[in-house]
C-alpha cells in the first residue's frame, strides 16, 4: 500500500505531467498517413495511481484491438555509437547517406537541425574525446543521454531537474561510484569550452546520478520497424530488422506504462523516435494498458531475472503467477 506521503509525491507528479506536452493523439498524425478517419480529441488514456505499482495509465472509453492509442516524442535521445553516421542526431531516422561521424552528427532534415541548433551548438564545443573512450570501453549507453540533458540545460532549452517527474533506479554503491567518474569526464569537456562556469554549477556529482537513476529505468531502445505506417496499423505486432537498434530515448508519457508479461499494449518505432501506442487486444474503459518491458518469449525464470536486474521489481503479472 502507498504511504500518504508517497501519495502526495505522486499526485504531485501527476499534476506536473498534466502540464507537459509530449504526446499527440492519432487525430494529430500526418492526414496522408491514415488508412482511416482518426477519432477526434485528446487520446482516450489518463495517469492515475494504482493499488501498487505507483503511477499507470487507464482507458478513458474503450479502446478497440489494433487501434493507434497515441503517439509520443521524446524528451531527450543520443543514437547509438555504432549509428552515428547513419541516422539523425536527434530524431534517429535512418540517413540515405551515410554522414561523417567525426563531424560530430548530421540532421535528416531542416526542422530536425532548427530544433536542435541551441544545444548542438554546445555540443560542438566540448572535447568528448576521453568521455567517448570511456563509454567505449565500459561498453556504456545511458551516458550519452545525459550528455545530451546537460547540453539541453546548458543552452537553457530544459530545467536541471526536468528529469525528477520519473521514478528513479535504487542504485548500489558500486553504480554510484562509478557514475562519479563518468560526470567527471562529462563536466571536463566542457571546462575547454567557452561556457560560463555559472551555467555548468548544476553538474555535479548528485545531479549527474539522480538523472542517470532515472534514465537507467526509464530509457527505451529504440528499434525501427520493418514497413510503413500502414503495416504498423494492420500488423498484431511490428517486426523489426536485425540489428535495427539506432539509439536510446527518454520520453516522460510512456515511462508511465507498468509492465505486463502478457502486455495489452504495443509501442513501436516505425521510422524515427515518436512513439506509437497500438492496442494489441480490446480494452475496456478504466482498464490499465500495460506494456512489456523485455522480449516476452523468454521464458517464467529468464524473465524474472532480467526484470529484477534491469527493472528492480519481481514481475507478479498473471502470466508470471502461473509460471507461464
Amino acid at each position: 500500500m502507498l504511504t500518504a506521503a508517497r501519495k502526495c509525491r505522486l499526485a504531485l507528479a501527476l499534476n506536473q505531467a498534466q502540464k507537459l506536452p509530449l504526446f499527440s493523439s492519432a487525430a494529430s498524425a500526418d492526414a496522408s498517413q491514415q488508412p482511416s478517419p482518426p477519432r477526434a480529441g485528446p487520446p482516450p488514456i489518463q495517469v492515475s495511481l494504482t493499488e501498487s505499482a505507483g503511477r499507470g495509465v487507464f482507458a478513458t472509453r474503450r479502446i478497440g484491438a489494433g487501434e493507434l492509442i497515441h503517439t509520443a516524442k521524446p524528451f531527450i535521445t543520443h543514437p547509438s555509437s555504432s549509428a552515428l553516421d547513419r541516422v539523425c542526431y536527434l530524431c534517429l531516422r535512418k540517413m540515405a547517406i551515410r554522414a561523417n561521424s567525426a563531424a560530430g552528427g548530421s540532421f535528416c532534415s531542416e526542422a530536425c537541425t532548427l530544433q536542435a541548433r541551441a544545444f548542438y551548438e554546445i555540443d560542438r564545443k566540448a572535447n568528448w574525446e576521453e568521455f567517448d573512450e570511456y563509454c567505449r570501453i565500459n561498453g556504456l549507453k545511458y551516458p550519452y543521454l545525459a550528455k545530451r540533458l546537460a547540453c539541453m540545460v546548458i543552452a537553457g532549452v530544459t530545467s536541471a531537474d526536468s528529469l525528477n517527474i520519473l521514478q528513479p533506479e535504487n542504485l548500489s554503491t558500486n553504480m554510484i561510484s562509478e557514475m562519479g567518474k563518468e560526470c567527471s569526464l562529462l563536466r571536463n569537456a566542457f571546462m575547454s569550452t567557452d561556457v560560463k562556469h555559472e551555467h555548468l554549477a548544476f553538474l555535479n556529482d548528485e545531479w549527474y546520478i539522480n538523472v542517470l537513476a532515472r534514465i537507467r529505468i526509464n530509457a527505451f531502445r529504440i528499434e525501427l520497424a520493418c514497413g510503413s505506417y500502414e503495416d504498423f496499423l494492420a500488423s498484431a505486432a511490428a517486426s523489426v530488422e536485425a540489428g535495427a537498434a539506432v539509439g536510446n530515448a527518454v520520453y516522460i508519457l510512456p515511462s508511465f506504462y507498468n509492465h505486463d508479461c502478457d502486455p495489452n499494449t504495443h509501442i513501436v518505432w516505425v521510422d524515427n523516435s515518436d512513439a506509437k501506442l497500438k492496442a494489441l487486444r480490446d480494452i475496456d474503459q478504466g482498464e490499465e494498458l500495460r506494456i512489456c518491458y523485455i522480449d516476452a518469449s523468454m521464458d517464467h525464470e529468464a524473465r524474472q531475472r532480467l526484470l529484477l536486474g534491469g527493472f528492480g521489481f519481481q514481475c507478479q503479472c498473471p502470466r508470471c503467477l502461473s509460471r507461464d
